[in-house]
Order: C-alpha cells, then structure tokens, then sequence
C-alpha cells in the first residue's frame, strides 16, 4: 500500500513561499518523531531489537545450563545439577520443567519441604502437566502430608490416565500409606484408651473380702489390661504385600519393610 504523502495537484497554482513552509513543517516534524536523534537514528527500534537478542541469549544459556544440570544429575552430582537450575531459573523463572526436576533430586536428597515448593511452583507454570502432579505428589509423600500427595496424584491420573504407573505404582502405594495411617492412629487411641483404664481401674474402687474369689477375679482383670496395653505399646502397624493391615510386635517380626516394593523405585526414574 502507498504511504500517504503530499502532492501538488496537476495545474492547481500554489505559491513559493506556501511551499517552502509546508515543507520546512514537515522536515521539523520528521525530526522531532519519538526515537530518533539529530542524525535520524530510531532509537526505540534498537532497544527493542536489543531486548529481543537478549531474550534469545537467556533462554539459549538456560537451555545450555538445564541440559548441563541433567547430565550432572545422572552422574549423581545432585548439588551440582540444581546449582545448574537454580542459574537457569534466574534466566527463565517460568520454566516449570527446571522446578520439576529440581524436585525430583531434592526428593533424593531428602530435602522434603524444598522439593514440595519446587513441584508447586512446576504445576503453577504448567497446571495441565501430569508429570509435575507425579513429582508434586511423590515430594508431598517424602513429607508426610498423603492426603495432599493422594490429590496431586488423582490430578495426574485424570490428566493422563493411560499412564499405568500412576495406577499401579503412585496412587497405590498412596493409597496404603492412608491405610496405614489410619490404622496407626486407631492403635494409638486404643493404646490411650486401655492406659486410662489401668489408672481409673473400676476393680480398685470396689472394696473386697479378701478371702473371696472376687479378689482374684479383680487382679485377673487388671493384669489382662496391663499385658493388653504393654502388647499395644510393642507393637507396629505395617501393611503387607496385598495390602492387609498388621499389628506386628517389634523385634518379633515387625521389621518387615514398609517401604516401596524394591522393584519400584519411589523417585521418579525417567530421563531428567
């Protein structure tokens, strides 16, 4: 499309001076447009053409750097990596795949609570990404709190639910640990509930013949409460290979593992 400009008209009698003023307004509005200098430098088109290169520059050397923190990770040099992120984080702070590995290490490295707010910021970028939910989920487990991870995980699988390892492995395992919790936490208040019964003893308000067989059947009651409540104190709540919840007596069999099938390793195992 042609630039809109002045011209004089085929005929039309216009005289020198008009022209001249004309002309000499608009040599003077052309130097006075936003962004150039006497010399007709525009100087907003090379700021914004600097920024651009810059731009490409941070995310080429975040690039460089995440790669770099993934080959240290697979060697094992897990402070090193996240060095490497944390560098790149700086450059580009909204790429959720740099929060999301750094969660999966700091899981390794047993720093719960920081591998907890690196998978949020993750999903915060990314909301629609199952595998940061997978990670989140993990890292909330590693820190206690299974109802969160149970809900991060159900997240993931309704993002993705072909993934069979959200099924079979993350929400299972999830989903045992609330087991347990739950039956952890009704021995606990039975455990309490039979303590208080040994020391408000309904037997030892009653006042006895001590000759009769009411004594002894007193005492009896009182001792089946106590080996009652030294059994519960003795013992842990651990779920086996199908899922069943057991009271096993420590020492006496109660260290069997409640950790993770070995053949399923908790920390995710995909390539960083």
């Amino acid at each position: 499309m042609a630039s809109f400009g002045w011209k004089r008209k085929v005929g039309e009698k216009v005289s020198k001076s008009v022209v001249q003023h004309f002309e000499a307004e608009a040599e003077k509005a052309e130097n006075d447009e936003p962004g150039r200098d006497e010399e007709g430098v525009d100087w907003l088109h090379a700021v914004k053409r600097r920024r651009e290169v810059l731009l490409e520059d941070c995310l080429a050397k975040s690039k460089r750097l995440e790669d770099e923190g993934a080959v240290l990770a697979e060697e094992g040099r897990h402070w090193e990596a996240i060095k490497k992120w944390d560098e790149a984080i700086n450059l580009t702070p909204d790429n959720p795949l740099l929060y999301e590995m750094k969660s999966q290490v700091l899981t390794i490295l047993q720093e719960v609570f920081p591998a907890v707010k690196a998978a949020e910021m993750a999903v915060k970028f990314r909301p629609l990404w199952w595998e940061g939910w997978q990670t989140l989920g993990r890292a909330q487990l590693n820190l206690g709190e299974v109802q969160l991870a149970l809900r991060s995980f159900q997240v993931a699988i309704h993002l993705c639910p072909s993934e069979r390892t959200l099924w079979q492995e993350d929400l299972e395992w999830a989903l045992r640990l609330q087991k347990q919790n739950l039956a952890t936490k009704e021995k606990i208040r039975q455990e309490e509930e039979t303590r208080k019964q040994i020391l408000n003893a309904p037997e030892l308000e009653q006042d006895y013949d001590f000759e009769s067989d009411e004594v002894l059947a007193a005492c009896v009651a009182v001792a089946e409460r106590q080996t009652r409540y030294e059994e519960l104190k003795r013992t842990a709540v651990v779920i086996d290979s199908e899922g069943n919840v057991k009271n096993v007596l420590t020492g006496e069999g109660g260290s069997e593992d409640t950790a993770a099938p070995a053949d399923k390793q908790f920390v995710k195992a995909r390539g960083l």
